[in-house]
C-alpha cells in the first residue's frame, strides 16, 4: 500500500489533482498509462524504496536503483527517503551488505543536496538531523563502514566510494554524533570500553596511515581528508574529549609528509583554529605548538617558495582567536607565537615588495602580534637572544622595517583606522625598544652609533608621516582621531627629545647627521612640539662650540636642510617667529654664544623669510615674481659662499628666463656660473657641477660648454657685443692653450657674423620704466620698494602698464610721480607708481670724442646703464606773463639701481635717488646741445643717402627756422639776453655765452640742411623750401650779427671706408661738434656789453658758410685715382689726429693789420673777457676766435695766434631727450603733467660735469 503523503507527492509530479481518498484502481491504471515511461520508471524505483517493507526481497535492488533516480524526486521526498534508509539499516538483517548500501545511498543523497542545484534543501537536511532523526544505533554502523573505506583507501575499487564519503563527511558525522547523543540520552554511557571513542580513534589512526603513504594516486584522497576532516571537529567534541581530539588532530597533521600538500595542510589547521576546539586553553596547549612549528618551517629562509597566502590565513586566524576575551588565559600562547614567529614574519615583510599581494596580511599579522604583546613580552623576547649582536641585528631589522612601512605605507591612505592602529602599535614598540637602547647600548663601552642613528631617523619618519598630520583633516575627523588615539606626534617628539639629551658626550657624533631630521621634526606645525624640540638646535650649537670653538658645521648643514625642507613645502611664518625667539633667548643666556649665536639666528631668520617668499611665489602665475624671489635666495647663498645651492638656484632662474624667452637675462645668469670656473684642466669640484653637466670632467670643459650656451643666448637676445667678448676669450683659449684651430675657425666665423649683425640687423631700443610698490598688501620682496624695469622689444608704456595691472588687479594706480607718504606705505592696500625713465648713456672710453657709427652708439644708449633720469617741470618765482619760460625750472630725479642693465633680471631695485633743480638757462643750453646733435646727424644721413624722403627734414628745418612755428630765439632773448637778467644773475654770464655759441653753432648745420633740402625739393615742395630759405636768411643774419660765426673741422664728416669698400656713417655727438668746431666771435664784447658793435659787418669764413662742404668732395671722390684717393684720406686722418681730444683751436682765416684804434678795441675786448670762463655742462674743447672787423688779407705763418683752452672737459654720458624744436614751448598753464609717459619731452639726462675754466694763451 502507498501512503497518502507519498501519493500526494506523486500527484504533483504528474500534475494530477490530489484527493483525500485514493482513486479507483482503474483510474490509477489509466493515469499511469498516460505518464511518460521515464516518470513511471523513476516513480516505481522511489516507491520501491519507500515501500520496502512490502517487498523485503527487493530492498537491495531498490537501494542500488536509488542512485539512478532523479535528484528532484529525492529531495522532494527527503524525509521519507532518509527514514526508509535508516529503517533498512536498523531493521534488515543480512550482514554488512545493507550497511554499505545504505551508507552509499546516504552519501549519494547528501552529495545531491550539496549540489548547487539543490543547495536550498540544506536547511531541510539540517532540520531532519536535529528534529526527525531517531536511529540511536546508526552511529555504530556508519562509523564501521567509514572506517572500512578509509582503511581500504589503497584499494582502487573503493577510492571513489571513499572520496564521495569524504566530501560529505561533515553530515555523515552529524548523523553519527546525533545518533550517539540519542543513544546516550536514552541508555547512558553503559559500555566501559567506550566503543564509540575507540571508533573515533580508529578512524583517525586510519587517516594517519592514509596520510603517511607516499603514493601518488592517493594524493586526491589525502587532499580530501585534509579538506573535510576538520569539518567534524565541532560535532565530535560534543561527545568526545576535546583535548584528546586535539591530540588526534595534531597527530593527523604530523602524519602528512613534509613538503607535501602544504597549502591543504595549512588550510586544514586554519579550519581547526576557526573551530570551537581552539578556543579551549588546554586544546591550544596541544595545537598551538604544532601550528607555530608548521608556520616557522614555511617561513624559514631555506624555503624556496613558501606559501605566503596560506601562512597568512592561518596566522591571522590564530591571532584573531588569541585576541578574543572569551577564550581564557592566553599570555603564554602569545609569548609562544612571539618567540617562534615574530622575527620570521619581520623578515618575510622585509623580503616582500610593495607589489606583493601578501604584504598587507603579513603586516597586519605583525601588528597584531605587537599589539598583543605587553611589557613583559618585550622583556622576555629580548632575553631570548643569546648574544648582544643578535639583539643589535633584531633592532636594526625592526627599525629599518618600521621606517620603510611608514614611508611607503602598505594600506591606502583612506584606511584611516588601519593606519592609526599601525601607528599606535609602532609608537608603543618604539618606546619599548628605546628602553633597550638606553639600558644596553648607551655606555661608552657598548655604544652603537648606527643603532642610535637608525632609531632617531625612525622616530622622525614616524612623526612627519602624512597620516599623522592632523592639520590636513577636517575638524570633525581631527577631533575623532585625537579622542581615540591622541596626537601621537607629540608623544614621539617628546621621546626623541629625551633620548637626545640622554646621549651626553655622544651628541657630537650626530652632528651634522641629525640636523636635517631634527629640522623636519621641528617644522611639523604643532606649537607644543615646536617649543619642545627647537632647543635641540641650540644644544647642537653648544655641543659643537665646546669641541671646536665654532659651530660652522651645524650652520652649513642647517642652511642646506632648511632650503630643502622649505622648498618641499614645510615651514611657515609662525615657525620663523618661534625659531628666532627661542634660539635668541638661549643664545643671549650663553656666556660665549651671545654675539655669534645671535648673528647666526638672525641670518637663518632672513634666509627663512626669503625661502618662504620663494615657495609662495613659485605657485604664482607671475614669472617675474618667481624670478625676483629666486634672485633673493641665490644672492643669500652667494654671500654665504654656498656654491652648491647657489648654482642650483642659478639654473632655476635660467629656466624661468628661458621659458619667458628672456635670452639676454638667461645668458647673464649662466655667466655667473661660468665665473666660478677657471681655464684649467683640473677636475671640476662636485659642488660646481650642475646635474645637466654631470659629464663634464674639468674646469675647462665645463666653462667652454657654458660659454657656448651663453653665446647662443646672447645671439638670440641680439646682444652681439657681449657675445663677441666671450668669443674673443674662447678664441684665445683655442689658439694659445688647446690649439684647436678647427674650433677656432668655426668660432671666428660666428664672431664675424656678430659684427655684421651689429651694423646691419635691426635692434629696437628697449624702454625703461620706474615702478614703485607701496602698501602692506605687497609681498615683502616688493613692499615699499622702487624698481627700474627694462621693457621687452617694442613694449611701450601702455603695454607695460597693462601687464602690471594684470599682475596686480587689486592695486590702485598712483596719479602722482612724487614720493609717497609714510601713511600710504603703512596702509594695508596696494598702490603702484609707474612712469617712464630715460637711461643715462655710459659710453666706453674707446668710443668717447670720436665719430662712432650710430648702430654702435644705440647699443650703449640702452645697455650697460645703471642710472636713469626723470624730470618734472615746476614754476619758481613769480610768473612772467610775457615769457613763462624764464620761470620754468626742471626737477630732475636720478635713480641708481643695484646693478647694471641688462643683468640676471629685467628689473633691479633702486639703491639711491638724487634730486637736483635745473634752471631755465641750463635747460636751454641742454636743449640747444641736443638739437644741434640731432640736426648734424640728420643732415649727415641725408647727405649720405639721397633716397631718404624729404618730409622729416622739412619738418625739422621748418620747426627751427620759422619763428612763427616755434617762437625760438625770441624766448631766449627775452628770458636771458636782456640786460636786466645779467644784472640780476651775474653768475650766469658764462652760461649765457655758452648758449649764444650753441645758437651760433646751429647756423652752419642748418645751412647744409637747407642746401640738401633744396636739392631734394620737388615742384610741390618748392614753395615750402623757399619759405624755409627766406626764414633762414633772416635767422642767419641775425645770429651771425649777434652771436658770431662758427665753422666745423672737415674731420667731422670724413667717412670711414671698410675693407670691402662700403661706407660707415658715423654719429656725431654734441661733444664732438664742440670739440671740432671753429668759432668767429662777433664784436660787441661777447654780444652783451654794447649794442653798437653788433651793427658792424660780421666776419665770415672763406666758404659760403656750409660746414659740410667736404661732403661735396666725397661725392666726386670716386673719380679720383686710387693713389690720389688714399693720399687724400691719409692727409685727412693726419689732420684729424693733430687735433687734441681736450681742446679745439679757433683759427683766424686771414691775418689782419691792426691800426692803433683797432688794436685798442681788441685790447678792450680782451680785458672784458674774464680770465676764467666756466662752461657748465658744455662738452667742448678749444675754439679759435675771430673779430668782426677782420679783413681778407693773408697772414704770415710766423704770426702767433690766440687760442682758448678748456681743460677737464666732460666725456661722460650723453644727454638724450625727445625734443622736436629749439627752444621748446613753455608747458601748458592749466595742466601739470604727472605721468612720465606724458612728460617724455621734458626728460633730460642727469650727469653734469664739473665746470671748466677758460684759459687765454698766446703763441
Amino acid at each position: 500500500m502507498v501512503s497518502r503523503g507519498v501519493w500526494g507527492g506523486l500527484c504533483k509530479l504528474a500534475r494530477l489533482p490530489a484527493t483525500t481518498d485514493l482513486p479507483p484502481e482503474r483510474e490509477r491504471r489509466q493515469s499511469s498509462e498516460s505518464l511518460p515511461s521515464r516518470w513511471i520508471v523513476f516513480t516505481v524505483d522511489l516507491l520501491g524504496l519507500l515501500n520496502w517493507r512490502s517487498s523485503p526481497h527487493s530492498v537491495e535492488g531498490s537501494l542500488k536503483r536509488l542512485m539512478e533516480v532523479d535528484g528532484g524526486e529525492i529531495v522532494k521526498f527527503l524525509q521519507d527517503t532518509l527514514d526508509a534508509l535508516f529503517q533498512i539499516m536498523m531493521e534488515v538483517s543480512g550482514g554488512d551488505t545493507y550497511d554499505f548500501l545504505v551508507f552509499d545511498a546516504l552519501v549519494f543523497i547528501i552529495s545531491l543536496i550539496g549540489d548547487i542545484k539543490f543547495q536550498h534543501f540544506n536547511p531541510v537536511l539540517e532540520a531532519y538531523i536535529t528534529n526527525h532523526f531517531s536511529a540511536t544505533l546508526a552511529y555504530v554502523k556508519l562509523a564501521k563502514v567509514l572506517n572500512y573505506y578509509v582503511a581500504q583507501a589503497e584499494n582502487p575499487t573503493q577510492t571513489d566510494h571513499l572520496f564521495a564519503a569524504l566530501k560529505v563527511l561533515k553530515y555523515i558525522f552529524r548523523f553519527i554524533i546525533q545518533s550517539r547523543e540519542l543513544y546516550l540520552r536514552i541508555y547512558g554511557n553503559r559500555d566501559q570500553h567506550d566503543e564509540f571513542n575507540n571508533s573515533i580513534r580508529t578512524l583517525f589512526l586510519s587517516f594517519n596511515l592514509l596520510m603517511d603513504r607516499r603514493l601518488e594516486e592517493s594524493l586526491k584522497i589525502k587532499g580530501a581528508a585534509l579538506k573535510y576532516l576538520p569539518t567534524i571537529v565541532n560535532d565530535v567534541m560534543l561527545v568526545f574529549d576535546p583535548v584528546e581530539l586535539s591530540v588526534l588532530f595534531a597527530k593527523f597533521i604530523e602524519s602528512v609528509p613534509e613538503n607535501q600538500l602544504v597549502r591543504q595542510k595549512l588550510s586544514c589547521m586554519c579550519k581547526v583554529v576557526d573551530s570551537d576546539l581552539f578556543k579551549g586553553p588546554d586544546c591550544r596547549d596541544v595545537l598551538l605548538p604544532l601550528i607555530t612549528d608548521q608556520l616557522s618551517g614555511q617561513l624559514d629562509d631555506s624555503i624556496a617558495r613558501p606559501d605566503y597566502e596560506a601562512c597568512a590565513n592561518l596566522l591571522s586566524s590564530v591571532l584573531q582567536v588569541l585576541n578574543r576575551d572569551d577564550i581564557g588565559p592566553c599570555h603564554a600562547h602569545i609569548q609562544l607565537v612571539m618567540e617562534r614567529l615574530l622575527r620570521r614574519i619581520n623578515r618575510a615583510v622585509i623580503g616582500m615588495t610593495r607589489q606583493s599581494s601578501q604584504i598587507g596580511p603579513f603586516v597586519a599579522c605583525m601588528i597584531a602580534i605587537l599589539n598583543q604583546m605587553d611589557g613583559h613580552h618585550y622583556t622576555r623576547y629580548i632575553n631570548t637572544f643569546k648574544t648582544r649582536h643578535d639583539i643589535i641585528d633584531f633592532l636594526m631589522e625592526t627599525f629599518i622595517m618600521f621606517k620603510d612601512l611608514i614611508g611607503k605605507t602598505v594600506y591606502p591612505s583612506d584606511w584611516m583606522v588601519m593606519n592609526m592602529v599601525q601607528n599606535r602599535v609602532f609608537l608603543r614598540a618604539i618606546d619599548q625598544f628605546s628602553r633597550v637602547l638606553t639600558r644596553l647600548f648607551l655606555d661608552l663601552a657598548n655604544f652603537e652609533l648606527q643603532l642610535w642613528n637608525n632609531y632617531f631617523h625612525l622616530g622622525v619618519a614616524f612623526l612627519v608621516q602624512d597620516s599623522l598630520q592632523l592639520e590636513t583633516f577636517s575638524v570633525e575627523k581631527r577631533q575623532k582621531i585625537i579622542d581615540k588615539y591622541g596626537d601621537m606626534r607629540k608623544a614621539m617628539g617628546f621621546q626623541i627629545r629625551d633620548m637626545w639629551y640622554n646621549l651626553g658626550p655622544h651628541k657630537i657624533k650626530f652632528i651634522p647627521g641629525m640636523v636635517g631630521p631634527i629640522l623636519e621634526m621641528t617644522l611639523v606645525p604643532e606649537p607644543e612640539l615646536r617649543r619642545s624640540t627647537i632647543p635641540i638646535f641650540f644644544d647642537m650649537m653648544q655641543c659643537e662650540y665646546s669641541m671646536n670653538y665654532s659651530f660652522h658645521t651645524f650652520e652649513n648643514e642647517l642652511i642646506t636642510k632648511l632650503d630643502q625642507e622649505v622648498e618641499g613645502g614645510r615651514g611657515d611664518e609662525n615657525y620663523k617667529v618661534i625659531l628666532e625667539r627661542i634660539l635668541l633667548e638661549y643664545c643671549r643666556q650663553h656666556q660665549y654664544l651671545t654675539a655669534s649665536g645671535e648673528s647666526f639666528v638672525l641670518l637663518v631668520s632672513s634666509l627663512l623669510e626669503n625661502l618662504l617668499d620663494y615657495r609662495t611665489i613659485m605657485h604664482d602665475e607671475s614669472k617675474e615674481n618667481q624670478m625676483c624671489c629666486t634672485v633673493n635666495v641665490l644672492t643669500f647663498y652667494k654671500e654665504k659662499k654656498r656654491e652648491d645651492i647657489y648654482i642650483r638656484y642659478l639654473y632655476k632662474l635660467r629656466d624661468l628666463h628661458r621659458d619667458c624667452e628672456n635670452y639676454t637675462e638667461a645668458a647673464y645668469t649662466l655667466l655667473l656660473h661660468a665665473e666660478l670656473l677657471q681655464w684649467s684642466d683640473q677636475l671640476c669640484a662636485a659642488h660646481l657641477i650642475h646635474r645637466e653637466d654631470c659629464q663634464a670632467l674639468t674646469n675647462r670643459e665645463l666653462k667652454e660648454r657654458l660659454y657656448q650656451e651663453i653665446i647662443c643666448y646672447y645671439d638670440k637676445g641680439k646682444m652681439w657685443e657681449n657675445a663677441i667678448q666671450l668669443c674673443k676669450e674662447l678664441a684665445t683659449m683655442y689658439e694659445e692653450e688647446v690649439f684647436d684651430y678647427e674650433e677656432l675657425s668655426r668660432l671666428l666665423t660666428q664672431q664675424a657674423t656678430f659684427y655684421e649683425n651689429i651694423m646691419k640687423a635691426m635692434r629696437p631700443l628697449p624702454e625703461y620704466f620706474a615702478v614703485g610698490y607701496y602698501g602692506q598688501g605687497f609681498p615683502s620682496f616688493l613692499r615699499n620698494k622702487m624698481f627700474i624695469y627694462r621693457g621687452k622689444d617694442y613694449e611701450r608704456y601702455e603695454d607695460f602698464h597693462l601687464k602690471l595691472t594684470t599682475q596686480f588687479p587689486n592695486a590702485e594706480k598712483m596719479t602722482s610721480t612724487s614720493p609717497p607718504s609714510d601713511q600710504l606705505k603703512l596702509s594695508p592696500g596696494q598702490y603702484i607708481q609707474c612712469f617712464a625713465v630715460k637711461p643715462t648713456l655710459n659710453l666706453p672710453t674707446q668710443y668717447q670724442d670720436k665719430p662712432v657709427p650710430e648702430q654702435i652708439l644705440n647699443f650703449y644708449r640702452a645697455n650697460e646703464v645703471q642710472q636713469f633720469q626723470y624730470s618734472r617741470p615746476f614754476r619758481k618765482g613769480e610768473k612772467d606773463p610775457g615769457n613763462e619760460f624764464a620761470t620754468m625750472w626742471i626737477e630732475r630725479v636720478t635713480y641708481t639701481t643695484m646693478y647694471k642693465f641688462p643683468g640676471i633680471l629685467q628689473w633691479f631695485e633702486v639703491k639711491a635717488t638724487t634730486t637736483e633743480e635745473v634752471s631755465p638757462l641750463e635747460n636751454a643750453i641742454e636743449t640747444m646741445e641736443r638739437m644741434n646733435e640731432k640736426i648734424s646727424n640728420m643732415v649727415q644721413q641725408y647727405a649720405w643717402d639721397r633716397s631718404l624722403p624729404a618730409h622729416p627734414l622739412s619738418m625739422l628745418l621748418t620747426g627751427i627756422v620759422d619763428a612763427g612755428v616755434m617762437g625760438g630765439l625770441a624766448n631766449y632773448e627775452k628770458a636771458f639776453f636782456h640786460p636786466t637778467y645779467l644784472q640780476e644773475h651775474p653768475e650766469d654770464q658764462d652760461k649765457i655765452e655758452t648758449l649764444k655759441q650753441l645758437i651760433a653753432l646751429q647756423i652752419p648745420l642748418l645751412t647744409e640742411g637747407i642746401r640738401i633740402h633744396g636739392e631734394k625739393s620737388t615742384e610741390e615742395l618748392r614753395p615750402l623750401h623757399n619759405r624755409i630759405a627766406a626764414c633762414f636768411k633772416e635767422l642767419k643774419e641775425k645770429v651771425e650779427k649777434l652771436y658770431g660765426v662758427i665753422t666745423l673741422a672737415p674731420s667731422l664728416i670724413d667717412r670711414k671706408r671698410s675693407r670691402s669698400g662700403s661706407m660707415v656713417l658715423p654719429y656725431i655727438m654734441s661733444s664732438t661738434l664742440w670739440r671740432l668746431s671753429t668759432v668767429s666771435v662777433a664784436s660787441s664784447a661777447a654780444s652783451s656789453s654794447s649794442s653798437s658793435s653788433s651793427d658792424g659787418p660780421s666776419s665770415r669764413p672763406a666758404s659760403d658758410g656750409s660746414v659740410l662742404d667736404p661732403l661735396l668732395e666725397h661725392k666726386v671722390e670716386g673719380t679720383l685715382g686710387r693713389d690720389d684717393h688714399e693720399h687724400k684720406v691719409n692727409k685727412s686722418r693726419r689732420k684729424e689726429l693733430s687735433l687734441s681730444k681736450s681742446q679745439v683751436i679757433f683759427e683766424k682765416q686771414a691775418r689782419i693789420d691792426l691800426s692803433p684804434d683797432k688794436a685798442e678795441t681788441m685790447a678792450r675786448q680782451r680785458q672784458l673777457r674774464p680770465k676764467s670762463l666756466p662752461f657748465g655742462e658744455l662738452q667742448q674743447s678749444s675754439m679759435q676766435v675771430y673779430t668782426s672787423q677782420s679783413v681778407s688779407s693773408p697772414v704770415s705763418a710766423a704770426d702767433t695766434t690766440r687760442t682758448l683752452s678748456y681743460h677737464g672737459l666732460r666725456s661722460g654720458p650723453e644727454i638724450t631727450l625727445d625734443s622736436c624744436g629749439s627752444p621748446p614751448q613753455p608747458p601748458p598753464k592749466s595742466r601739470h603733467c604727472e605721468n612720465g609717459h606724458q612728460r617724455h619731452s621734458t626728460e633730460v639726462a642727469l650727469r653734469r660735469a664739473p665746470q671748466t675754466g677758460l684759459v687765454i694763451s698766446g703763441m
